[in-house]
């Protein structure tokens, strides 16, 4: 009998999920935004901290930051859910609406949190592969979702990795024609041309809209996501959350965030800018490049091993992420959008690393 405590293998990540954190002088791995975060809003960051007492527990239902997205958004505070990150949004709406007994449906290739944290909490996950232009077969999911009887629908638009986005009217189709909970994560929402929340509100009994600060507004450090969805949705998840789950110094962080929203439209602006640019230089180069609407632009390689192309570029100093182990994703390769410099030094070493 062995003297060793025996982990839980679902809690493995699969293989090359985490990104190889290498030092080099352009990172385009993680999808993190190429801009910091302004400096006039780190000095009022830096004066509010000032007067945040410490010392008592932070206010349990974030009132004032969940106001301030509900106003952005046209929605109530009793409509928001906020938690570290997207992803503890994600386990809050599983731990209510999944769990043991219940089926969670993906559409792979996808975030790799989806199912990670469904088979966490003892969710059966079943796959429903894309086509093989990384589009959702939406006729076959709806099939599947029926005949499965599942709990709670991902659909990542624009989904991660691909960049591929699902338009509200697909969104409407997987609601009306299905009884699951669809979660819509919109973690690169803001890139995108369309979003969930256009949806009409009647829906939002099974329908979740999720979001992140880590991309738009420059935070991935400060690990603050939401989730958008009906007042008894919105309710349940929350009974799924710690005791002050959301620290007082994320909370002011987010807050201010929300005060310069003309700052976050030239940014993503920007980001957009460099994608189309971008994409449209790399059409000229021996890759498929799959058609974005995130931050980020997933390619192959046509004649050489995406590993290959991967350690040329590192050894350009250009760091991106090798994708080729993913399900689906054979000989991939994703770059995040970076600053102006930064895609000029990324095509520089993706053309030497191809020639």
């Amino acid at each position: 009998m062995s003297s060793h405590p025996q982990l839980r293998p679902e809690l493995a990540l699969r293989p090359g999920y985490h990104s190889p954190q290498v030092d080099v002088a352009v990172r385009l791995n993680t999808n993190e935004s190429p801009f910091p975060p302004p400096a006039r809003y780190l000095e009022r960051l830096a004066a509010a901290i000032g007067g945040t007492e410490l010392h008592r527990y932070p206010d349990r239902a974030a009132t004032e930051l969940r106001q301030k997205i509900g106003a952005l958004h046209g929605v109530s505070a009793d409509e928001v859910l906020v938690a570290n990150g997207s992803n503890e949004v994600l386990q809050a709406v599983l731990l209510a609406f999944g769990g043991p007994g219940r089926t969670v449906l993906v559409a792979e290739p996808t975030y790799a949190m989806h199912s990670h944290i469904a088979q966490n909490l003892g969710s059966r996950v079943v796959d429903v592969a894309r086509r093989a232009d990384f589009s959702l077969d939406v006729d076959r999911v709806i099939d599947v979702a029926r005949s499965e009887e599942a709990a709670v629908l991902f659909c990542c638009s624009p989904n991660n990795p691909t960049g591929t986005i699902e338009s509200p009217h697909t969104i409407g189709r997987l609601l009306a024609e299905t009884s699951a909970m669809v979660v819509v994560d919109e973690a690169y929402g803001q890139f995108a041309p369309s979003s969930a929340l256009e949806l009409d509100a009647s829906w939002r009994d099974r329908l979740v809209v999720v979001r992140t600060f880590s991309k738009t507004w420059a935070l991935a450090g400060v690990r603050l996501g939401y989730a958008v969805s009906s007042p008894l949705v919105i309710a349940g998840a929350s009974e799924a959350l710690l005791p002050y789950h959301l620290s007082s110094l994320t909370q002011l962080a987010g807050s201010l965030a929300l005060d310069d929203l003309e700052l976050m439209h030239q940014r993503v602006e920007a980001i957009v800018a460099g994608r189309n640019h971008l994409a449209q230089a790399m059409a000229d180069l021996d890759v498929e490049v799959t058609p974005s609407s995130a931050n980020f632009i997933l390619f192959r390689p046509r004649h050489r091993a995406a590993s290959v192309v991967w350690s040329a570029m590192v050894a350009a100093g250009v760091l991106v992420r090798d994708c080729s182990s993913w399900p689906g994703l054979e000989n991939c390769l994703r770059v995040t959008i970076g600053t102006e410099a930064e895609n000029a030094q990324f095509l520089i070493a993706l053309k030497e690393a191809l020639a």
